[in-house]
């Protein structure tokens, strides 16, 4: 059994055996094999929890979100009798900080994540009884919004894709345990249908971006009552295996988690919700009731407490769920251009290799080259030069050749260039010239879609071998866009609409038209894309509101995205694919020659060189 040390940061951890817990796509020392590794878990059915760095304010009834896809959480208010705390601190994955304090502190505070806020609703600030302000999160401050309709504490709350819901608890004045529910949209909270079952100091968690559950709680007795929300309504599905009270929940990647709680003595039982069913699993390494749990795409936060019920002792201890559900997947780096440059295009041209082509050197011409390098998954090779250099332009592929069409060569062109594998010929022209365009090919089809020419633009064309063909335009105009192909289809998505808003608008391509389909998780232009495999997609890199290079990387799946591994390198690339991986190429706002490659292995991405 290999021995994997931690070779990332300062430190250096020991681990015995293949997959140590907390891996997420990182360097890793393997001392059997002698070779480093980068290393992502697998998508286990079961996990654990690890515990790891505590909380600063020990507090029982605190609140909790989910802010990025792996791991970090923000954790606010709560209770030590007498205090109720305004603090709020946030976990980097390994330790917690000191950030902020709220404007009101409190406990029993209704906490959720969304996509670009943390929620915290409702709660008891002190006699007499519960309150409807409401506070959001930006990053750096807390600000006062629009208040819930009903004051309350002690009920359940979950983040949605855009948005979140409060449900259940204490009514004001404090006894009446009510099945109200409301809906945060990002600006106020409408009423909507009640839970089936009033209670209060329940469990829940958002269990998918629309989706959420409530579990257990107190109705007058502690019970095991689950009811799913599916946007509409709620509905009553299988019981908790054990009925508690105070517990806390977390939806990660594929699964939710129900832990800790009094039954009515403090409890470290954790369950896991398949969609369907409860099935107990590893136990938390603490036992704590009104503790708080938080989730992100690959791990749950269990943190805070209080125990034995008997004797309370408010808990600072914080515990990390990782192993299952998380996101498989990884960038490694791989061979530099040659030549660094920004503004190319790149294509696959066979089941391993793949070219990167043109684009600028020095930023503006006259930094613009024809230089052709090819990558045989290791290192790249200069090859025959483009014809005409250019910027901004589109690289795809077709059964037989790669191509590279449209750009800027100081004006604007529709001049398309199709490499055979070894020459570059010129072919027919795009009926429409233009930049900032981008393509890509199918099995049946090679398409460019969007762009600049002057103006932004949603004029789709189809290549079949020699010429172009205009087809039906994209619903929404844009350029800076990505693109990825699958065996059937293609897709369009994030880019540019004027005077500068950022996009997460997706389009799929059935051979006839465009179809809006579900949004990438963050909007942003200047974003790669390629097919990832015969049915998936991959989006990367880019730049998001208000003007911020990114690294994050998602997967479509056929029906939505899914939010992976990062790239290592933040900010606008140019995106290709080969049968086995996708790869970024190039950088901004500066010329790179950096490489970086995908693999979906569970396992190994890339072994480097010991």
């Amino acid at each position: 059994m290999a021995t994997y040390k931690e070779k990332v940061g300062t430190s250096v951890v020991n681990y015995a055996g293949t997959y140590p817990g907390a891996v997420d796509g990182e360097l890793w020392y393997d001392s059997t094999n002698k070779n480093f590794n980068y290393q992502y878990p697998n998508v286990t059915t079961s996990g654990s929890w690890e515990t790891t760095g505590s909380l600063n304010q020990a507090r029982n009834q605190l609140s909790s979100a989910g802010q990025a896809p792996r791991a970090t959480s923000l954790v606010f208010s709560g209770f030590n009798n007498p205090t109720r705390y305004y603090d709020t601190e946030q976990f980097n994955g390994s330790s917690w900080t000191e950030l902020n304090n709220m404007t009101n502190g409190g406990a029993n505070r209704f906490g959720f994540g969304v996509n670009t806020a943390a929620i915290a609703a409702g709660g008891y600030l002190g006699p007499p009884g519960g309150t409807n302000l409401t506070e959001s999160w930006n990053g750096s401050n807390w600000t006062e919004v629009n208040d819930m309709n009903n004051a309350r504490y002690g009920g359940g709350s979950a983040g949605l894709l855009t948005g979140g819901l409060a449900f259940g608890g204490y009514s004001t004045p404090a006894g009446a345990r009510v099945a109200n529910t409301e809906t945060w949209n990002g600006t106020n909270w409408t009423e909507v249908n009640d839970l089936n079952t009033a209670r209060n100091e329940m469990g829940s968690c958002g269990a998918t971006n629309t989706e959420a559950l409530s579990f257990g709680g107190n109705t007058g007795s502690i019970v095991a009552v689950t009811e799913t929300w599916n946007g509409t309504n709620w509905t009553e599905v299988n019981d908790l295996n054990t009925a508690r009270v105070g517990l806390a929940g977390a939806g990660i990647y594929t699964l939710a988690l129900a832990f800790g709680g009094n039954e009515p003595t403090t409890s470290a039982k954790t369950e896991e919700w398949n969609g369907t069913n409860w099935t107990e699993t590893t136990d938390l390494n603490t036992s704590r009731a009104y503790l708080t749990g938080s989730g992100s795409q690959a791990a749950a936060m269990a943190a805070g407490g209080q125990r034995p019920a008997s004797s309370p002792s408010n808990q600072a201890v914080a515990e990390l769920w990782t192993g299952a559900g998380v996101p498989v997947g990884a960038w490694s780096t791989g061979g530099n251009l040659n030549t660094a440059r920004q503004a190319l295009g790149a294509s696959g041209t066979s089941s391993t290799a793949a070219l990167a082509f043109t684009g600028t050197t020095n930023g503006d011409p006259p930094g613009i080259t024809v230089n052709v390098e090819s990558y045989d998954g290791t290192s790249w090779t200069e090859v025959n030069n483009v014809n005409t250099g250019r910027k901004l332009l589109a690289g795809l592929g077709t059964q037989t050749a790669a191509l590279a069409t449209g750009g800027d060569t100081g004006s604007l062109t529709a001049v398309t260039e199709s490499y055979n594998g070894t020459s570059w010929t010129e072919v027919g022209d795009l009926n429409t010239a233009r930049q900032r365009l981008a393509g890509v090919g199918t099995n049946t089809a090679s398409l460019v879609f969007g762009g600049l020419t002057p103006s932004v633009t949603a004029i789709t064309e189809s290549y079949n071998g020699s010429s172009w063909t205009e087809v039906n335009d994209l619903n929404t105009a844009r350029d800076m866009l990505g693109g990825g192909g699958t065996n059937t289809s293609a897709l369009a998505f994030g880019g540019l609409t004027p005077p500068s808003t950022r996009l997460a608008v997706t389009e799929s391509w059935n051979g006839t038209n465009w179809t809006e389909v579900n949004d990438l998780n963050t909007a942003r232009y200047q974003v790669a894309g390629s097919g990832e495999s015969n049915t998936s997609a991959l989006a990367f890199g880019g730049n998001k509101p208000p003007n911020n290079a990114t690294g994050e990387t998602e997967q479509w799946n056929g029906s939505s995205w899914t939010e992976l591994a990062d790239l290592s390198q933040v900010g606008a690339t140019q995106g290709t694919g080969t049968v086995t991986s996708s790869i970024a190429v190039g950088r901004e706002p500066s010329p790179s020659a950096g490489t970086e490659e995908w693999s979906s292995s569970s396992n190994v991405v890339k072994t480097l060189t010991d």
